[in-house]
């Protein structure tokens, strides 16, 4: 297990180099001159131009300001936003539990309906309700998240009036935040109604942005469940008289949890993609608006620290999740 690991940490070096590189390149191969969207409307001088390009370094070539980039980042120094003069490490992670409070929910929904659709579809295959499933999760995979969003907002926040239109939690709750997560924090505020609020402007957010995931996982759920359902040790189980609960739901469904485990990692980078069209129609206060934000305005600091930071956290979790092969089968483990 230690070799493993050190292998796969081993294979984090030059995908983190390449991260680097990424992150750096993608805001400037956009179109547009931080300068003058910095300036606006009032203008600017081509000598005061020049001053302010010089000020921030971009008149320098371009490999020394990725060189100046890239040791920065290990005294931790992403730099300061050209918007809000704030350290764009500050600003990630003061947005970041706003963004995994939405990620999280959003990837629990989605396991819980996709695998528990799954399972059933694969043992009562080619029954209606398979049909179903497979054609709901076909649609919800081909939805865009926009035009499913205000769906949503028209239907359950404009016309049933069940759900708020947008925020985190209503503008008559007021508490300084303690870990950034407004379930966690508005019940340690203890003003009542308070947590049922942080509740209700958080379901349709995490429908729109579990939708396509739950879509992946009940279909990888039910590919693979066939697949194991049809294997020798499962035939024998039966053939023991073992109910029908425990053959597929230990001697099966264990077996195929390794693939689903690994679409349930892949997906991380789709909530985070996803994240950004779904906090902005919902107006939510995280990372996904704030780089959208950021990408307009062509701050380099805040893009390529915010895509950095992003593409660390998409590593570590795969590496999870490789982890997590050894305890779903051991004899991944073992070898």
């Amino acid at each position: 297990m230690f070799y493993y690991l050190l292998r796969r940490f081993g294979l984090l070096i030059p995908t983190f180099f390449g991260v680097t590189i990424a992150s750096f390149a993608f805001i400037r191969l956009l179109p547009g001159d931080p300068v003058l969207l910095m300036a606006g409307e009032r203008g600017l001088t081509p000598e005061r131009h020049a001053e302010l390009l010089k000020k921030f370094g971009y008149d320098r070539p371009i490999w020394e300001q990725y060189l100046d980039y890239f040791f920065g980042l290990f005294q931790g120094d992403l730099g300061n936003s050209l918007i809000t003069k704030k350290p764009v490490l500050e600003e990630f992670f003061t947005l970041f539990p706003a963004t995994i409070e939405l990620s999280l929910c959003a990837i629990i929904f989605a396991m819980i309906l996709g695998i528990t659709a799954g399972i059933v579809a694969a043992v009562k295959r080619g029954s209606w309700f398979d049909q179903g499933v497979m054609g709901t999760a076909l649609v919800g995979y081909s939805m865009p998240i926009f035009w499913w969003g205000l769906l949503l907002i028209i239907l359950f926040s404009g016309i049933l009036k069940w759900t708020p239109v947008s925020g985190r939690i209503s503008l008559i709750y007021f508490f300084p935040p303690v870990t950034g997560f407004m379930l966690i924090d508005s019940l340690l505020s203890g003003q009542k109604g308070a947590f049922s609020s942080a509740v209700s402007h958080l379901i349709l957010p995490t429908i729109v942005l579990g939708t396509i995931p739950l879509a992946v996982i009940a279909r990888q759920t039910r590919s693979a469940m066939l697949e194991v359902l049809g294997e020798d040790y499962v035939r024998t189980a039966r053939a023991k008289g073992l109910s029908p609960r425990r053959v597929v739901g230990i001697h099966a469904l264990r077996n195929a949890l390794i693939p689903v485990v690994t679409t349930i990692g892949l997906q991380v980078g789709v909530l985070l993609t996803g994240a950004i069209l779904t906090e902005t129609i919902f107006s939510w206060p995280g990372i996904g608006k704030w780089m959208l934000d950021s990408i307009f305005r062509r701050d380099y600091p805040s893009v390529q620290g915010g895509l950095l930071l992003i593409g660390l956290f998409v590593m570590i979790v795969n590496l999870i999740v490789d982890l997590l092969y050894g305890l779903v089968n051991p004899k991944i483990r073992h070898t």
